[in-house]
């Protein structure tokens, strides 16, 4: 487990919402803060949703793939439709899943 997973998993970060990641647009190159509001890990690969952090109660939310390039962490677009998909309906059903009460 790298440095960076240690200090992602550590008990001490109460709101996920506290942290902030500043991201450079590809094309325009205009850099722009958004808040952590998930993240999971499936079939060993981390990902996290993200809102901008002037909107953090925007429904609409980014998907990232999250690597290591040495000490550098890379958040990555995902280019794979599938791999989108199951990642995608993970977070729908971890966000805006019904509450099963009857269970």
């Amino acid at each position: 487990m790298s440095d960076f997973e240690k200090n992602l998993n550590n008990e001490e970060v109460e709101e996920l919402g506290d942290i902030i990641y500043t991201l450079t647009d590809e094309e325009t190159g205009e850099e722009i803060d958004f808040q952590l509001i998930a993240r999971a890990t499936l079939d060993d690969v981390l990902y996290f949703a993200l809102v901008p952090a002037d909107d953090p109660e925007c429904e609409e939310y980014y998907i990232l793939r999250v690597t290591e390039d040495g000490e550098d962490v890379l958040l990555e677009s995902i280019e794979d439709d599938d791999e989108f998909e199951k990642v995608e309906e993970y977070f729908n059903d971890l966000l805006f899943g019904e509450a099963d009460y009857d269970a």
